[in-house]
Formats: C-alpha cells, structure tokens, sequence
C-alpha cells in the first residue's frame, strides 16, 4: 500500500503544471536510480557490479512473473550450464544452483500464500516422487564406504533439484500460453547454443581456443582443454561443444530442441515463421552431426522416426533429403564411417563403452537392490561410471532405483499415446504434445549408450530431461482438459 502511495505520488509529480515540480520529481527519480547502481559498481567493480545488477533485475523478473523463470533456466542450461559464482562457500556455486532454488522458493512461497490453485499431480508424479526416495536412501546408504564432501552434497542437491524439476513444471505452467513461452525459449536458446557450436566449429582452433577461454570468469576450463577431438586424439576429426563442455551432452541437449523444432515446422499454425523454423533446425542437426555424437544422432533420428510414424508421414522424405544432402558434406564420409564403427564394435570409443558395460555388471551383480550410492564404489576392483543411464541409475541406485526410472518413464509415455488420439488433428496443442514427449523419448534411446540424463557431472542435463517431461505432462492434461470440454458440450 505504501509503496502505491509512493508511485502515485511520482505521477502526480511527473503531472504538475509547476515546472520546477516536474523538474524537481525527474531529478529525485535519476538519484533514486543512479545512487544504488552506482554504490554497487563502486563497490563490487565495472563487471561484477554489472553482473550484480543484471541479477538483481532477473530476480526482481522472477518473482513477479514465475513462469520467467522457466525461461531463465531454460537458457542457463543451453548456453552456459556450467557457469560458477568467482566465490567458494566450500564449493563454487553455479548459476544453475541459483536459478533452481529461486524457483523452487517462489514457487514454495507461492503456495504458502495460496497464490496457486490447488497442488497437481499429473502422471507419473507418484514414480518420480519415489524415484527421489530412493535416490535419498541410497545416497544415505553409501555413505557408508565413501566419505561425504561439499562436492558431492552439492552435486547430489542439483539432481534432486532436476527431478522435482518435474513437479514445480507442471504446477507453474497452467495453460497454453505459458506453454508456449518456454517451448519457444527452448527451441530459441537451442538455436543459439547451435548456432554458435557451428560458428566455434569453423573457426581458426586457436581463435576458437581464445573465445571460450573468455568464460574463465565463470570457471570454465582454459586453454587446450576446451577443445574437444574424436577418441581424444587430435589426430582425428574436432568435435563441435559451443558452450557445454562436453560435445555428447551438447548432442543431448540438441535432441530436444530439434525435436520440438521439427514437430513446429511441419506443424499447420507453428508458433513462430515456419522459415525461421527451418534454418533453427538446419543449424541444430548440423550442430548435431558435428558433434560427433552417435547416441544423440540415433536418439533424434527415433524421435522423428516416431512421429513421422504417428503423425507426418512425410517426414520420412524430408529426413532421406536431409540425410543425403549431409552425406555430400565433406566431413560426412568420416562420420558415417564412425556410425558404422560403433555398430561394429570397431573403433577404440566403443570397445571402452563394453568394457565400462562389463564392469558394470560386475558392480550391479554384487549390490543389486540399492546399489553402492553416489559418494564411491566400496571395493578397490570397481568403480562408478558407465556410458549409459540406465546402467548407471542400476550402479547408484540398484534395480530398485532403475525401476523406479523405468516406471516413471514408461508411465509418461504411456499417458502420452493414449492422449495422443485425443487431440484434435492441426491443433495448436498437436505440435507442443508431439515434440514434449517424443524429445523425451529420443533422449531416453540416447541415454542408451550415454549417462549425461543422470550423472553428478551433468545436473542440467537432468534438468532438461525433467524440465521437458513436466512440459509434456502439461501438454497431456491440456489436450485431456479440451477432450473433456468437447464431451461436456455435446
């Protein structure tokens, strides 16, 4: 009320007809402005005041309309999911950290006020919510032969944060148009992340190199390092990484947002200008490609395989252009070489990929139930880590765990193919239902041969896949909310 009062008062200032009173007010109002921003750039320097500000701003953005933060963390975790605090609390915060407890907060502090309506639990909230549980016992249970640190804590912290992801998404987006406005900001922050993976591809090594250091201000890695090479040898053919560090989590994170894209451009009302559409995707499977990421490749081939099943037969055709455009590139040689080494078990990628997957078994066989938890291995002949999710889930968390995953998977898309005959064909919900769920789906075949969707290293990587199957939820309970509507009238 008082701060109603004080705006009022401004206006009516602003609205004088005495001149030194408009005057007067303009000048109180510069001073009401320039004296914080000034303290605190005086205080903390150009850059890291700038930075404060900019932060102060986006918070200031979050709290008064929620759903900006969805947009917020939709583009730290496609261009810089890595990002640091240049502070150590015992551990360097990052601007995902930041982000996903500020949501989780308002969101809190939202239904502590009864600002939302009733709390939901669309499918499969009961598999995630014990899928969460598990996690919490055997992370309890583990550190039994593995000593606790900062790191581990936080690291474990970021991955429960991702999979509740879930549950704040399908509170937080209530309708369509918020809908919307994230599927936009994926598919926008995706481009840019591709875009410049390409750009960064292309360039002088030692300009890329230079570039990239830059971000040593958020505590990326520097020099060399930021260059990323087929089986490490630089012998063989770069591989495209933009600003995520690892080129298959970039693959992975490149899986939903052409997936969403593709199921817009053939869509008969997309939400932006289908050509616009079209050169996004393009930029996103060259990227793709250039990543060198064969399970990323096979999981978005099925991700399209499948829709072009369910919905846009077309999409076949478009699909073998694509394809038979990408192979006169002259990289495309080399890469289909490497597709087909994989198959055969030939190159030196995958033959470590079957050994992990041996040891693997080895581990999961001597604590099948709860696994060994997230902090270490208890016996010096193992080790936690493996080239797959599901392998990895069993490792941490037992079989228990993995069914746990597998359960609250499958119930998701099994939701999302019964919905699916619900909708309304060319209807705008069609497109967000199709590519939600089927991004989700490519990214699981991905997680077949990698582990970037659940492991401590890759939090946002996790919170994308949560973050994407909230939205598909959503988009289910819509297209269901519409069918009920339809029948009521009738």
């Amino acid at each position: 009320m008082q701060s109603y009062l004080s705006w009022e008062r401004v206006q009516m200032g602003l609205a004088d007809r005495r001149p030194w009173m408009r005057a007067l007010t303009i000048v109180g109002l510069c001073l009401a402005a320039a004296v914080p921003v000034g303290a605190i750039i005086g205080l903390l320097g150009a850059l890291y005041g700038s930075a404060a500000l900019v932060a102060l701003g986006i918070a200031y953005l979050m709290l008064r309309v929620p759903i900006a933060g969805l947009v917020v963390l939709v583009a730290v975790i496609c261009l810089l999911p890595f990002a640091a605090l240049p502070i150590d609390i015992g551990f360097a915060p990052t601007l995902l950290d930041l982000v996903l407890v500020g949501m989780f907060f308002i969101w809190l502090c939202r239904l502590a006020l009864h600002k939302d309506d009733a709390f939901l639990a669309d499918t499969p909230t009961g598999a995630v919510l014990a899928f969460i549980a598990l996690s919490i016992v055997s992370f309890i249970a583990g550190l039994s032969h593995a000593s606790l640190t900062p790191n581990v804590v936080r690291h474990f912290g970021e991955i429960l944060m991702s999979v509740a992801l879930f549950i704040l998404v399908i509170n937080m987006v209530r309708n369509e148009q918020q809908l919307r406005v994230v599927v936009i900001a994926l598919i926008a922050a995706a481009f840019v992340a591709a875009l410049a993976g390409i750009v960064l591809y292309f360039m002088p090594e030692t300009l890329t190199v230079r570039i990239l250091s830059m971000l040593r201000i958020v505590r990326y890695p520097t020099g060399n390092a930021v260059l990323r090479y087929v089986e490490d040898n630089p012998e063989l053919p770069l591989r495209a990484t933009s600003t995520s560090v690892d080129p298959n989590v970039l693959g992975g994170m490149l899986i939903f947002g052409a997936t969403l894209t593709a199921a817009q451009v053939l869509a008969r009302r997309p939400l932006i200008g289908r050509s616009w559409l079209i050169g996004m995707l393009a930029a996103m499977v060259l990227c793709l490609v250039l990543t060198y990421s064969r399970g990323s490749f096979l999981g978005l081939a099925a991700a399209l395989f499948v829709m072009a099943l369910l919905r846009y037969p077309r999409l076949l055709l478009y699909g073998a252009i694509v394809l038979g455009l990408l192979l006169l590139l002259p990289f495309a040689r080399y890469y289909v070489e490497h597709l087909v080494d994989a198959f055969l078990a030939e190159d030196l990628a995958t033959q470590m990929r079957l050994g992990e997957y041996k040891d693997a078994f080895i581990l999961i066989g001597r604590y099948p139930w709860l696994g060994v938890g997230f902090a270490g291995a208890p016996d010096i002949d193992t080790y936690i880590g493996v080239s797959s999710v599901y392998l990895l889930i069993a490792e941490e968390m037992g079989l228990v765990g993995l069914a746990a995953f597998l359960a609250a998977a499958g119930a998701f898309l099994a939701s999302f193919f019964r919905s699916r005959r619900l909708c309304p064909p060319d209807s705008t919900l069609e497109p967000l239902l199709l590519g939600t769920c089927l991004a989700v789906l490519g990214a699981l075949v991905g997680g077949v041969v990698d582990h970037y969707l659940f492991n401590l290293d890759f939090p946002h990587a996790a919170a994308l896949l949560w973050l994407t199957m909230g939205l598909g939820a959503v988009s289910i309970r819509l297209v269901k909310a519409g069918n009920d509507r339809v029948a009521t009238v009738r």
